[in-house]
């Protein structure tokens, strides 16, 4: 059901009201949010690789088994982390993954089905 032009210009003024208040937490639910976080995730994997490379050597040097073991289990977990972190990242300008299905085949959301049993009601009681 498509909203109505006085609902339409609420909801914009709303969105201008948001965009004024708090501009990065507007930034942040447009969808850009979602590509800095996992570009954020993979700088951070990238760094834990290198600490896991930092206490292989050190384990070696030191002659201390353990400490290498762990060094290595860290550069793996940071791999696994950066590889997966850089596969979801969405290109710039592309919606997120879940964002293309959900326009192929919309949901019905709570709200609407709500809004459709009022709007049902309110023809009932008209005639």
């Amino acid at each position: 059901m498509p909203l109505s032009e006085h609902e339409q210009r609420m909801l914009e003024q709303m969105e201008r009201a948001l965009y004024a208040e708090d501009p990065k937490f507007a930034s942040a639910l447009e969808g850009s949010g979602l590509r800095t976080y996992t570009r954020r995730r993979v700088y951070q994997a990238v760094a834990g690789f290198l600490v896991g490379i930092a206490l292989l050597m050190a384990g070696m040097v030191a002659q201390l088994i353990w400490v290498s073991v762990v060094g290595f289990l860290v550069m793996l977990g940071c791999a696994v982390l950066a590889v997966t972190g850089w596969r979801k990242t969405p290109k710039p300008g592309e919606q997120p993954a879940g964002a293309a299905r959900r326009q192929v085949q919309p949901k019905r959301s709570m709200m609407d089905r709500i809004e459709q049993r009022w709007q049902r009601r309110r023809d009932e009681q008209g005639h």
